[in-house]
């Protein structure tokens, strides 16, 4: 966890970085699952994963990005469309372990691309914020993220 620019200290930062932690966590292990080639691991990390990224995408599309997309318009948009990237490869296993062959491949690639796209975030778009958000935007944070709640609690590892 980066901690060199303050914004840790903000609430809702510091919510979205313990997601981050946990997703992190749960990438490291889709990687051991695929080397010993379980599927069912996969499948099982793939929800988790999932699970904690619906609310924690909700705070970040509709509380942050709307507010650094004027200034940042190109970065708020590659974020988004990597969201939607990640979201389509683990989707594919919330009925059931996908029955594509390449998915395992295709949801390691997401894996990586989302640890780049935390890092994106935790280096980039968390320290914006706090330099370009006012507190009444941060409010409105706040308050998507108490109407999207957190996964955290209820994803076991």
């Amino acid at each position: 966890m980066c901690e060199y620019c303050g914004c840790q200290a903000v609430a809702a930062v510091a919510e979205l970085t313990r997601e981050h932690d946990f997703v992190v966590d749960l990438v490291g292990r889709m990687r051991v699952a695929r080397r010993g080639g379980d599927v069912s691991a996969l499948t099982e990390l793939a929800r988790n994963v999932a699970a904690v990224l619906g609310p924690h995408t909700v705070v970040e599309e509709e509380g942050l990005f709307p507010a650094l997309t004027e200034a940042f318009p190109d970065h708020v948009a590659a974020l988004r469309a990597e969201h939607r990237r990640i979201e389509a490869v683990l989707g594919e296993a919330a009925d059931g372990t996908p029955g594509d062959p390449s998915w395992p491949d295709r949801l390691i690639e997401a894996g990586e691309l989302l640890r780049e796209h935390i890092l994106k975030e935790q280096d980039g778009v968390f320290p914006a914020a706090l330099a370009e958000l006012s507190p009444e935007l941060w409010d409105a944070v706040d308050a998507v993220r108490a109407r999207a709640g957190s996964e955290l609690p209820t994803v076991s590892l």
